[in-house]
């Protein structure tokens, strides 16, 4: 017989991925404050810009990256 947990991932699996999604951030807030995901996130997003600035990793400018993908993708 299946858990409860399985039986709720189950049902969730059959969701569209931006429902997925949308039910994902629900439960993450339900055992993290809104708070403690920003701080989190700007936590993230600092590093990220120190690595950049320090050039330990580099980045592709978004007009590439779109030109790239309309080439692609068309």
């Amino acid at each position: 017989m299946p858990t409860p947990i399985e039986i709720v991932e189950a049902q969730a699996m059959k969701l569209t991925p931006n429902e997925r999604a949308d039910l994902a951030d629900k439960l993450w807030l339900s055992v993290n404050s809104k708070d403690e995901v920003d701080a989190a996130w700007e936590a993230e997003i600092a590093r990220r810009i120190q690595q950049i600035d320090s050039g330990e990793v580099g980045y592709i400018p978004w007009e590439t990256v779109m030109a790239e993908l309309r080439a692609k993708f068309g």
